[in-house]
């Protein structure tokens, strides 16, 4: 029987701004696996510390009994843009996450699979995981992994330029050239399930 893993990254820390007055940096989480416990076996969603707060939260109060391990401190004098700090917090994140996924009890957790493998928002997560969305966990992870097969811009810009090929009957060159295909999200379905 082939052993089981799970790989987990958490790298490409980010700043976003959220209006003119804050920021906040957010990581990109990458998993790798052929444990059975995972919907997907590779995903890449984006998460900020915030979030991995408020999942060490309810983590801990569905498993009373586990000493869950802690997150990097929130200090008040951390620093968005000294990069010392930002990787201090990113490696801190990344440890959290290897520790956790060790562990049965809370790989049984909804929650988690939510957090590592969908882009819901924490009150999103807590609604489908408490039955109130038409969506099941399994759909919600399968939606996200099919929505991020392909940037949708560019599944925009394309309609856009086959509606306009078709409109116009001179030749209009956008530029794009016909390898527009190869713009796609680093954590992309492997082709075989798209030629169906």
């Amino acid at each position: 029987r082939l052993q089981e893993f799970v790989t987990v990254l958490v790298r490409d820390p980010r700043i976003q701004k959220e209006d003119s007055w804050h920021s906040y940096i957010d990581y990109e989480i990458f998993i790798h696996t052929n444990s059975m416990c995972f919907t997907r076996k590779t995903s890449c969603v984006r998460r900020r510390y915030r979030e991995f707060v408020w999942l060490r939260q309810r983590l801990q109060s569905n498993a009373v009994l586990i000493q869950l391990p802690d997150l990097p401190s929130k200090t008040p004098f951390f620093n968005m843009n000294n990069p010392n700090h930002v990787d201090h917090r990113r490696q801190g994140l990344q440890e959290f996450l290897e520790k956790i996924l060790q562990d049965a009890l809370l790989l049984s957790d909804s929650r988690l699979h939510l957090f590592l493998q969908t882009q819901l928002s924490p009150e999103d997560m807590e609604a489908c995981v408490s039955g109130q969305t038409k969506y099941s966990v399994a759909d919600a992870i399968h939606s996200f992994a099919s929505l991020n097969r392909r940037f949708p811009i560019e599944d925009e810009e394309r309609k856009k330029g086959k509606n306009d090929a078709d409109s116009d009957s001179e030749s209009s060159s956008s530029g794009l050239g016909p390898s527009d295909d190869s713009i796609s999200c680093g954590c992309k379905a492997s082709p075989a399930s798209e030629e169906s």
